[in-house]
């Protein structure tokens, strides 16, 4: 018989003991992370302490990130086996994560009080929020990607920000403990009192995406709105289908933005347009997220994935899809990576992480939960996309790309449209399968397309010049949203 409980010490972890011969090992195995046991003892009995904490891509151990996980103990011996049903379960709080025990699956959630937890205590917190009180805080707010992880423009700006006027607070929202912020930054997890306190005082928000749950201004705060991509793909009061609901959805959102920072001054005009932003400033700027493009080489990060420097390596990062959660299937990365002598990596879009999980295959990596995207594009020495604006920022690199887009006709005809006529401005060959991709990869040369890349370029690439992070900010301290 095997027993199971939750424990404190020394750290968040999940213990089991079961009497005959111990397993072979004990392994809590989740969608995009999983975490292996320690086993002791030989004699009748046996102890396995698993830990609810991993570390990924070279960094910290961090809390697992919430989600389901399947408690897995493998053995040789039927002597050895996990009873869920009769199992003593002992739900915790801790520090890090609050975890529960139903059978062989384990879950993991946000380290939320229970307090507060309940929809009655996010509204207790919420109208608290909205009522008001105390005093601004020299503080920036930064949110990427509705928390799931610290990247994008936020981050740069953050680097940038730290380094210019470091007695300048840093809170990062953050859906769990699982996401790495950036050294002296301070994670706030989403629904907490710290993360309401943080968003009510700080002076000015830094945001990448819409401003979630309700917004009540402070008199002498501020909000910059990043967002997160040049748009091929129509969005907001573009989007097919004329929804009055969701029309006034996007004008309530964007009027809470003082300034919306944009890549080009293509961008801009689209941008304005589709939040209906007109009157209020938009900074042009070029994206911070891209500054390290032009200076960094994406050996760090090879080194890593356990990459090796002679290898090639290939990037598919295709974007998410309103018919779909999971990331499209038009790949097989395992037989991209036979048939082209190449290491792909896979990276999901922001809102296909969670409801997925991590691709496998002899030199395939799964790089949908790695923090930051412009790294990954410093060590890719080519793109594979369809629609997606990293499009945009691989195009700063000058390397080749590619254009997988099986699904053109009806995501251009009915689902999204475009801004523009994609097959004709493309700067890299349009396939509709994995063979026409594997044949482009291999017969393309740069000059094919170089009259399109260099227009491409010059279009929307024009101020990714590896200072859009200093202009950025400089801005930020000049407009006062935050002092020295």
């Amino acid at each position: 018989m095997t027993h199971a409980h939750f424990t404190e010490e020394p750290a968040a972890s999940l213990v089991l003991s079961g009497s005959g011969a111990r397993p072979a090992a004990v392994s809590l195995i989740g969608s995009r992370a999983q975490t292996h046991g320690s086993i002791t003892g030989r004699g009748k009995t046996w102890k396995a302490i698993v830990p609810l904490r991993a570390a990924r891509w070279g960094g910290p151990e961090l809390p697992l990130p919430s989600g389901e996980y399947r408690l897995e103990i493998t053995t040789s011996s039927d002597e050895v086996h996990f009873d869920g049903p009769t199992a003593q379960i002992e739900n915790a709080v801790v520090g890090e994560v609050r975890a529960s025990l139903k059978n062989d699956r384990v879950t993991i959630a946000p380290p939320l009080d229970p307090a507060y937890a309940s929809p009655e205590g996010q509204a207790a917190l919420e109208r608290r929020y909205a009522a008001g009180g105390g005093e601004l805080e020299n503080a920036v707010f930064f949110e990427s990607f509705y928390g799931r992880n610290a990247s994008c423009n936020p981050l740069a700006i953050d680097a940038e920000l730290a380094r210019v006027a470091p007695g300048v607070a840093r809170y990062w929202s953050v859906v769990d403990l699982s996401v790495r912020v950036p050294d002296g930054a301070i994670a706030v997890v989403e629904g907490s009192p710290e993360w309401w306190h943080a968003r009510a005082t700080s002076r000015l928000l830094v945001v990448n995406d819409w401003l979630r749950r309700r917004f009540a201004r402070r008199k002498g705060q501020h909000v910059l709105q990043t967002w997160h991509g040049t748009p091929l793909k129509r969005l907001a009061l573009h989007r097919p289908g004329f929804d009055v609901r969701r029309a006034l959805a996007v004008v309530r959102e964007s009027r809470r933005w003082d300034v919306l920072l944009a890549q080009s001054p293509a961008a801009g005009r689209i941008l304005r347009k589709a939040y209906a932003f007109l009157r209020r400033p938009m900074w042009i700027e070029g994206y911070p997220r891209n500054d390290v493009l032009t200076v960094g080489d994406g050996r760090d990060v090879r080194a890593l994935l356990a990459i090796e420097p002679h290898e090639r390596v290939l990037l598919y990062a295709p974007t998410w899809r309103d018919d779909r959660e999971e990331i499209v299937d038009f790949v097989d990365a395992e037989k991209l990576a036979i048939a082209t002598d190449a290491v792909v990596l896979v990276r999901g879009h922001s809102r296909t992480l969670h409801p997925g999980s991590d691709a496998r295959g002899a030199r395939v990596v799964d790089v949908t939960g790695f923090p930051d995207t412009a790294q990954l594009l410093l060590a890719a020495d080519a793109l594979i996309t369809d629609y997606s604006s990293v499009m945009f920022d691989f195009s700063v690199t000058g390397k080749p790309m590619y254009f997988l887009v099986p699904d053109l006709e009806h995501y251009r005809g009915e689902l999204r449209g475009f801004y523009f006529d994609l097959v004709e401005h493309a700067p890299g060959p349009l396939v509709q399968t994995q063979e026409q991709l594997v044949r482009a990869i291999a017969t393309s040369k740069p000059s094919d397309y170089a009259r399109q890349y260099t227009a491409w370029r010059a279009r929307f690439n024009g101020r990714d010049d590896g200072h859009a992070a200093e202009r950025v900010v400089a801005r930020i301290l000049d407009q006062g949203f935050v002092t020295r």
